[in-house]
This record gives C-alpha cells, structure tokens and sequence, in this order.
C-alpha cells in the first residue's frame, strides 16, 4: 500500500502533511502487528510539475508493481477538515476507513465535481488511479483556500486540530487496512467495478459518521422510491381529476417562477458589485457578506416568484370552489388559500422527484441529496396531514410536518452546501483563467447562482408556509434591510476586499518577447497581472514604476494568455542576456506526399518549459532528446487548437531536442490565410528559476501587503522568454 503526499513549502499545501506522515510512520512502527501488507511513505515532488513525481515513482520505480492501494494526502486550503474528495473506484478502501475513523470526513459531492470537470485541477491520485489501475483514497484541506499557493500559507493559521483530525483517522485506518487480506482481490477487480459501476456512494453526517453504500444497492434503492413515488402521483392525479392536473401545473409553474426570480435577483445583485465596489468580489476578506449580497436578494425573488405562481393557483381554484354552492364566500376564500398552500407544497416533492430522477439515471453519487429531500418531507406530509386529518377540507399545514419533513435533509446536507460556498469563495481569489478573458462580475455571478440554487432547493418546502403566515411582511422588511445594510458596507468601503491575509494574487513576469509581439527585436517588459477579477489603476499609482495598464494585444504565455494586465519598459534592458534566448530553428521542410517539417529547439540555460503546437496545422508529432524518442506519434489530441508539452527538469536535464510535425493534408487554412493568420505554428516559454532581474525586484518591493505572488504548475517565473514559429516560416 502506498501513502503519498506532495512535499512543499508551505503549512498548509504540504508541510502539514509532512508531519502527519512522519507521526504516522512513527506510530505505525510501534503498533505495526499482525500486518498483512507493508506501508510505503513517499514523499515526493513534482506534482505542479506535471504530476511528475508520482509518475515517475509509478513508471520506474521496483516497488511500484507491488502497491495495491494509494492514499493521497493533498491540500487546497490551510486547516479545518481533511476530506475525503475522491475514493475509489474499488469500495474496501472507503468502507474501512468509515468503519473505523473516528472523526470521518468526506463526501461524493466533491468526487462528482472532480469528475464532470468543473474543478480544473489533478493531483498524484489521478496517477495511482489512471496509469497504475489503483483503487484509494484522496485527501485534501479546503478551508481558507483563498490563501493556496501564496505567501500567507503560513503555520499561525493552520490549527493542530487540524492535523489531529487527519492523524487520528490515517492511524485507525492504516491499522486496519494493513492487516486486511483482500487488497490483491481489490486491486485484481478495479476493471470490473469500474464496468460495474459498483463504486461506493460515501457522505458523513457532522463528521461523527460515515454513511457508504454501494452504487447498485444505491441504483435499487432510489429506483424503487421513484416508482413507489409515480404511484402516488398517478393515483392522486386519477382521484382528483382534471382540478387535481391543473392545480399541479400550475403550482409546477410557482416552482420555475421562484427559480426564475431567484436567479435574477441574486445573479443582479452580484452584477452591480463591480459599479459599487473597488473590486468586483468585496467579500473575500469577511466572506459572511454573501448572505447579505446573494442570500438575500435570492431569498427575496424565491419569495416573490412563488407568490406569484401562488396568486395564480388561488384565482384557478376560487372558481373551482365558487361551483361549490353550499359554502359561503368567507370558508371558500380560506378553503382556496389552504388549498394553494398545499399544492406548494407537494410542487417542492416533485422538483426533488425530478433530480432524483435525473440523477438515478446517470449515476450520480450525489443523487443521495435529492433522496433524503423527497422522502422524509413526504413522509411527515402523508402522516400528518393526508392519514391524520379528519376532514376532507383542507386544513392548515402543521408545523410539525415542516420540522418533521426537513430536521434529515438539513442535518445530512447543510454542512456540504456551507462549505461548497466557502470553498467557492475562497476559490473566487484565482478564478480567472486567462486575466482578462472573462467579465469582471462573472465570479460573484457564478457564487450568486450558486447560492440561489441552494436556496430554490432547499427552501421550497418553508416557503409553502409564508404566504398564508403573518410574519410575511416582517421576513420581507427583514431581508430587504439585511441586503441594503450589505450593499451599504460594500459601497462605503468600511471592510477592504483584500487584506494582508486575504491578498489578491498577482504574478511579476520580466519578459523577454522575441514573437514580433512588439516589434522585431527582442522586446523587454514587466507584466503584471492577476488571476484575480479587478483592475490595477490605484496600486499602480502607489508602485510608480511606469506601468500603463490596459486590454491590450493578448500576451500568449502558452498554457494561459494574458488579455489585461500591466506593463512596463523602463529599465527593462538590464539583468537579462540575450543567449538565454530560447531558439527554434526549422532544420528541414520536405513536401513531399505528405509535408514533414524538423524543428531543432534549444531552451538554453532553462530547464522549465511549455511547448504549445498549433494542431489545426500539424495532425501528429515525435519529440526527441540526444535521439531518443520521447514522444511517439501515436495520434495527438488538441484543446482549443493547441497540444502543450510541459517539461521541468533537474540540473543536468536536457536542453536540445528534435520536434518533427506532420502536417494535416487538407489545412484549414489556405496559403493566404496563412499569411494573415496571426496563429503560429510553435509557442514557446522557457523560464529561469531563481533568476531575479532588478526591475523585477523593484517591483516585487513595492507591491501593495495586500498583494501576494501565485504560483502553480501553469505559473511563469519572475524571469521568462517567449518565443514562437510562424506558420509561414
């Protein structure tokens, strides 16, 4: 078995687990009896590198045939719970740590998410997983995830509790898993579950228990609750006839005006922050703002949307109840209300009746969240209300039903919504992928249409009550304050965006542009940028540089592009030497059946390079180093038209390789769009590690406490050059 971290700076992201790892290994060599199987600590780099350190270990190493379970300690954040985000594909590894942890934390949500690929990011477990075939358990901390990869991943916010929790739980575990004699048989049958689809669904509920079944048992069980709930339906719709169908559509349509109205009112508010605000997300430094940004204003058009549909139920069914002769106009107008609020609120059972459905049929893991929102409410209304109501006649809806039907769903699920928000949030700081691709506003658009969603979902049922209740108007003042005293602190400056601790990330790149970006000669610049939404003209000023910033002409650094940032040429001339220029040379173009060019690449002193090919022109590639073929042609993939090599190697790694293209036969492009074309053939960047030009340090030493440098596997460093092959070389 295999127990791997990444190993880098910083306390959260992965110096604590570090220590985790340590401790366990020495727990382990003092309880360590009656083991089946050995435990192997790897502590490897590499993993922004590419995932290289785990493929290496995976692909070269001897003792790699031998592992037959991974557990991936990784981090997102600094501190709160060590979660379990992906575990699979076999089940044991997940029902042995359920079984015996003593504080269980982690939940399918999150493995759903990874899977669609709403997360972009990857860690070693997707190495164990995709090339060694191994089934495990991947780890990670999330809070505080604004501070990821920056300067403030620093010990005083990380809590020992913190690294007791994730102690205590790997201890138990691996003192069970090691005695276990079913790790080859699991490791054996990862093929055949995947095909299966028997996985494990997995959630803990307030971190004291872990709930796991498998996804078969999970497919039978939500398949039956689906049918047996049709039945009802049908048998109700039957009964009731035709006022029973229209009554129900029209409460369907309350549903989808509450989402209607929700969405707007949030995804506006969320709008309007950039007008009002000197940085478009201003809750990042007190994120509780959200509840008086989004919350709110969701709340308010969930409220006003259902109303409506509710106004429109109650005028159908008064002239339903108006064909009733032997009951006066006073009892029939409060009949009708009655009546409309209980369509309410079974319209909010069949939207959870609709993603159940949705969900059971592709196999969602998470399907469990509408499962435990439509039976429990279901369940109260039916014992409550239909079996123990004597009349006919509608009749108010008990409290008791609503603190029957919700206490399960808020008791399994508010922890996971909380903390998707909080993540959501924290990930707000480093949202932007391309600086200045997307608009300002669309990271609080994205929260507030998150937020809104939870909302929708889970209100549903309470909102049923309002309309007929008396502190109606009080909820709405209420609301409608809250929301106006948020805007008011957001507007009045009163709690800064960013803070030391909570800083915008900013890369400082000393630029050196050999692409005819600026001219024909080498060009020399300092570009600032972030992946944080906002502008810089304020922090300018402060730093005094000479930078002028604007959306200007993309500037291409191959794995990302930068559309608005800041630039500066003065004094640029200095601390760099034009023979770490990187090279690409085309050494030969034969046309003959099929048009093969050879490509020499020579990235000097750099060992850290990012290689992009323009695959609308070449259809496949080798790549070769000292002759050496390390990348074959076997069929190339593109993404938005580029297929990028990523490389970083040691001291004495190579710097001169062979890059042969095969071009597709019938281009897209025609001889004199290759000329217009602003599209190269080749990208590159090469960076220098360490390597500190002295305007970038004077940079560097301005910068606001509330900036932070970021770094990822994507990042340049403080020194690049950027180099490029036209297509009409």
């Amino acid at each position: 078995m295999l127990l791997n971290l990444l190993c880098r700076e910083g306390a959260g992201d992965c110096s604590s687990c570090v220590a985790v790892m340590l401790e366990l290994a020495r727990g382990i060599s003092q309880w360590a009896h009656g083991f089946k199987n050995a435990v192997i600590f790897l502590f490897n780099t590499g993993e922004e590198e590419g995932l290289s350190g785990a493929h290496s270990f995976i692909t070269q190493h001897p003792w790699s045939s031998t592992i037959r379970m991974a557990i991936d300690l990784e981090a997102m954040g600094i501190g709160g719970k060590s979660s379990i985000f992906q575990a699979g594909p076999h089940p044991l590894a997940i029902e042995t740590f359920a079984s015996v942890a003593k504080y269980p934390s982690g939940n399918i949500i999150w493995q759903d998410l990874y899977a669609s690929g709403i997360i972009k990011s990857a860690t070693d477990f997707q190495v164990y997983r995709e090339v060694a075939g191994l089934s495990g358990l991947d780890f990670a901390y999330t809070d505080h995830g604004a501070v990821y990869h920056t300067k403030n991943d620093k010990l005083e916010l990380l809590k020992p509790g913190s690294l007791q929790h994730l102690g205590e739980n790997m201890l138990a575990f691996l003192l069970q898993i090691a005695k276990s004699s079913h790790l080859s048989k699991a490791n054996a049958m990862v093929e055949d579950i995947q095909s299966s689809h028997d996985t494990a669904v997995y959630y803990d509920i307030l971190g004291q228990y872990m709930v796991t079944y498998r996804q078969r048992f999970a497919n039978m069980l939500l398949s039956s609750v689906i049918i047996q709930s049709l039945m009802i339906w049908v048998t109700s719709l039957l009964m009731g006839g035709s006022t029973a169908a229209v009554s129900l559509a029209l409460s369907c349509l309350s549903i989808i005006l509450m989402w209607i109205f929700s969405l707007s009112f949030s995804a506006l508010s969320a709008s309007i922050l950039p007008l009002i605000s000197s940085s478009p997300l201003p809750y990042l430094s007190i994120p509780w703002l959200v509840v008086g940004l989004f919350a709110a204003p969701a709340f308010l058009g969930a409220l006003t949307g259902q109303h409506l549909g509710y106004l429109v139920l109650q005028r159908y069914l008064s002239d339903v109840y108006a064909k009733r002769k032997q009951l006066s106009p006073a009892i029939q107008a409060d009949l009708v209300k009655l009546e409309a609020e209980r369509w309410l609120f079974k319209a909010g059972s069949l939207q959870w009746l609709v993603l159940l459905i949705i969900g059971t049929y592709y196999k969602v893991g998470s399907s469990y969240i509408a499962l435990v929102w439509l039976v429990p409410p279901a369940f109260a209304y039916g014992l409550l209300e239909a079996t123990l109501t004597p009349g006919r006649l509608p009749k108010p809806l008990k409290l008791a039903t609503l603190w029957m039907g919700l206490a399960i769903p808020i008791l399994v699920s508010a922890g996971p919504f909380i903390k998707l928000v909080i993540t959501m949030i924290g990930l707000s700081v480093r949202f932007v992928r391309h600086p200045g691709g997307s608009p300002e506003w669309l990271p609080s658009v994205a929260l507030s249409v998150f937020i809104a969603i939870v909302i929708c979902l889970t209100l549903v049922y309470l909102l049923s009550y309002v309309h007929l209740s008396g502190a109606k108007t009080s909820m709405v003042l209420a609301t409608c304050i809250l929301f106006a005293l948020s805007l008011a602190v957001v507007f009045s400056g009163i709690t800064p965006p960013f803070t030391e601790e909570t800083a915008r990330v900013v890369n400082v790149v000393h630029v050196v542009d050999t692409t005819g970006r600026f001219g024909e000669k080498p060009s020399s610049y300092i570009s600032l940028f972030s992946f944080t939404p906002g502008v810089f003209t304020a922090e300018v000023e402060e730093i005094r540089e000479g930078f002028v910033c604007s959306r200007h002409k993309a500037i291409d650094y191959v794995t990302f592009s930068v559309s608005y940032g800041c630039l500066t040429f003065d004094e640029t001339e200095e601390g760099w030497d034009e023979s770490d220029i990187p090279t690409l040379k085309v050494v030969e173009d034969a046309n003959g059946d099929k048009r093969i060019t050879r490509v020499a690449i020579d990235t000097k002193r750099s060992i850290r390079w990012f290689l992009s090919i323009n695959t609308r022109e070449i259809e496949d590639f080798t790549f070769k180093v000292d002759s050496e073929e390390l990348v074959p042609a076997d069929g190339k993939r593109g993404i938005d038209g580029w297929h990028t090599i990523q490389a970083s190697g040691g001291k004495n790694a190579p710097t001169k390789f062979e890059l042969t293209l095969f071009w597709i036969q019938n281009s897209t492009l025609n001889s004199h769009e290759m000329l217009q074309s602003e599209r190269p053939l080749l990208n590159l960047r090469t960076d220098l590690p360490g390597v500190m030009t002295p305007k970038a340090e004077a940079v560097l030493q301005k910068l606001p406490p509330w900036f932070t440098l970021f770094g990822k596997s994507t990042s340049p460093h403080t020194h690049s050059f950027l180099s490029s092959l036209p297509v009409n070389f």
